[in-house]
């Protein structure tokens, strides 16, 4: 943005009537206009954009979002807005150490989601209500990928009991009841905490995709599967057992109050027991207290059985015999990085699993240093930029990048 200090005294210069006056005009007309990085809120649901831009407008903070196609999925969702904080940051606008992810409601699971997928855009996110098990359920959140991205949840306090659990499965979590972080200065003082680094002298990432391969100074550039290392366990947070009844697809909010589980909405054309406005009150003759209540029990169902499901239906009470259905999963294949400088020895130390090749971008302050990978040593690396690493055969190979 153009400083109004600059313009003022660019005014007030050009209106000396003196020779230096007049070389002074010239000078300050031929700079370019100042651009002031500003801290960036990266909104991932652009549907919310009004507030969001009310907000940021008051503290002097950018907004970013990239509106989506209504039908793309979310990894372009998640893609398209990392490719508009690149976008700011090239521009100058956009502090890339001070960029912070969030969204409400039901959107907010995207949250989870875009750290796990894009760690090293953000500083931090901000999932305001809703709930992470859409995402914590697509079997592609890492904790190791939270390493350095810290995420406050602000929800209703039947949610304490999920972050919990998420805690304790590693990942970098805040939960707070919606009482305490009522208000976007609350919430924007949260985020402000929180910077990222440029170079962490300390990495650590997962994914299952080379999309998403990306892990601050290093990229996984190829895979093989065969390439195990059990020194790097998987930081995968389990999903749901995909335990399901058999009574066709229906549709029911977490949050919703009980008793029971109210039935939101069903598919086109459905042809099954149920109904709109039904609740499911028991559950194999237990009784549903909410819809957490009825997702804690279907989560202990390890195999297919045969239930029985008390329905109310207005004043009436229906029983319906139906199944449990357990859905077989293959276990799932992912790449994880973890890499470490330690200044001291002058040596960087990268541990892999599944992968073969990467690009490693390092800054001269670190150089000269000894790479080691796996094992395998790259003795006195003293030229920074990107260089192309390559394990085969237990020889590590290095050259520039292209």
């Amino acid at each position: 943005m153009i400083s109004k200090n600059w313009l003022s005294e660019s005014v007030r210069v050009c209106a000396i009537s003196s020779v230096v006056g007049l070389l002074a005009c010239a000078f300050l007309r031929a700079q370019p206009p100042q651009v002031t990085r500003k801290p960036a809120v990266a909104l991932l649901d652009p549907a919310d954009a009004a507030d969001w831009q009310k907000w940021t407008g008051e503290i002097g903070w950018q907004l970013i979002l990239w509106p989506a196609p209504p039908d793309s999925n979310i990894d372009t969702r998640v893609l398209n807005l990392a490719s508009a904080v690149d976008a700011a940051v090239k521009a100058g606008t956009a502090d890339p150490l001070r960029v912070y992810v969030v969204a409400r409601g039901e959107a907010s699971a995207a949250v989870w989601y875009a750290i796990s997928r894009t760690p090293d855009r953000y500083a931090a996110g901000a999932a305001i209500g809703g709930s992470p098990k859409a995402a914590i359920d697509s079997g592609r959140i890492f904790a190791a990928n939270f390493t350095h991205v810290p995420v406050l949840w602000v929800s209703d306090p039947p949610g304490e009991a999920l972050a919990q659990k998420l805690k304790a499965a590693g990942l970098n979590l805040e939960w707070r009841p919606v009482a305490s972080a009522s208000t976007a200065s609350v919430l924007f003082q949260w985020l402000g905490q929180h910077h990222g680094e440029e170079f962490p002298t300390s990495i650590d990432c997962e994914t299952n995709s080379p999309t998403f391969a990306h892990c601050y100074w290093i990229d996984a550039t190829k895979f093989d599967p065969a390439e195990r290392n059990d020194v790097l366990p998987s930081t995968r947070i389990p999903g749901s057992n995909g335990a399901a009844l058999d009574l066709g697809g229906f549709s029911y909010k977490l949050d919703e109050p009980g008793p029971g589980v109210l039935i939101a909405s069903l598919p086109p054309k459905y042809s099954g027991p149920l109904k709109v406005g039904d609740r499911l009150v028991e559950l194999d003759g237990r009784s549903l207290a909410n819809a957490h209540a009825f997702q804690d029990m279907l989560e202990k169902v390890t195999e297919d059985q045969r239930t029985v499901v008390m329905v109310q239906r207005g004043k009436d009470r229906v029983r319906i015999e139906t199944r449990i259905v357990v859905p077989r999963h293959d276990p799932p294949i992912s790449a994880r990085v973890q890499a470490h400088y330690v200044p001291e020895e002058h040596e960087i130390e990268v541990v892999s699993r599944t992968v073969t090749e990467m690009r490693v971008n390092v800054p001269a302050g670190w150089l000269p240093a000894r790479l080691l990978w796996n094992g395998l040593a790259l003795e006195e690396w003293k030229e920074p930029g990107c260089w192309v690493l390559t394990m085969q055969k237990e020889l590590l190979d290095a050259k520039r990048c292209q």
